[in-house]
């Protein structure tokens, strides 16, 4: 039976409802895929990892290549007796997730009536001060968008999300480029977005969307 391991980066103070979150996640993408074992597990939380071995898939539920991806997973992985666990390019980087924005934005649009060309998206994400991958990332999501009228803001550099959102007008969208609901999402992105006077309205994290499982579930099915 194939085995696969959804890894997250969960929340270290916390980290029991992040856990959660991503076992609820991986069983929906399970449920896709049968015949095949399908966990999730987060750095945060202590043992997590130790479900996997060298033989399981790993896919993780991080917006870009950096540190974690490259260094911190891979190093945790031999910890826990899984050092040539085969890793796949992040949900960030996931094939399918450009058309996942796309239908995200499009069906918000339908649902406020605003015409698709007309209306502004600011693409909200984590950003970094140490390396440039996440902001590149952002970047190309923002490229595959086009030719829609896409804005970027970053909670941890420049431009940040309080001045990107600054002056947008109320015919925009909000599209929170985050795997996971956490404290970046309930708490500075909306207090980022008050700070600036936002009057769009503002998506679920892009990892939480309903079609999120079907996408991962595909791309574990073709790495396999």
């Amino acid at each position: 039976m194939p085995k696969v391991l959804i890894v997250a980066h969960g929340q270290p103070g916390d980290p029991g409802p992040q856990q959660q979150a991503v076992e609820t996640l991986a069983a929906s993408v399970a449920a896709l895929l049968p015949g095949h074992q399908v966990r999730g597990a987060t750095l945060a939380m202590p043992g997590a990892l130790d479900v996997a071995d060298n033989d399981t898939l790993i896919y993780p539920m991080f917006m870009a290549e950096g540190w974690f991806t490259r260094s911190e997973l891979p190093r945790r992985l031999g910890l826990s007796g899984a050092p040539n666990a085969r890793i796949l390019p992040p949900f960030g980087n996931d094939p399918g997730l450009p058309t996942l924005c796309r239908d995200l934005i499009e069906q918000a649009t339908a649902a406020q009536g605003w015409p698709m060309e007309t209306t502004h998206i600011l693409l909200a994400a984590h950003g970094s001060g140490r390396s440039r991958a996440p902001f590149e990332a952002v970047q190309k999501m923002a490229q595959d968008l086009l030719p829609l009228r896409v804005t970027c803001g970053f909670i941890e550099e420049p431009p940040y999300l309080a001045d990107a959102a600054a002056n947008l007008p109320a015919q925009s969208i909000c599209l929170p480029l985050f795997a996971t609901r956490a404290e970046h999402v309930t708490d500075d992105l909306p207090e980022a977005l008050a700070q600036a006077g936002f009057r769009g309205i503002t998506l679920p994290p892009v990892g939480m969307a309903a079609k999120v499982p079907a996408m991962i579930a595909e791309t574990i099915r073709a790495a396999l």
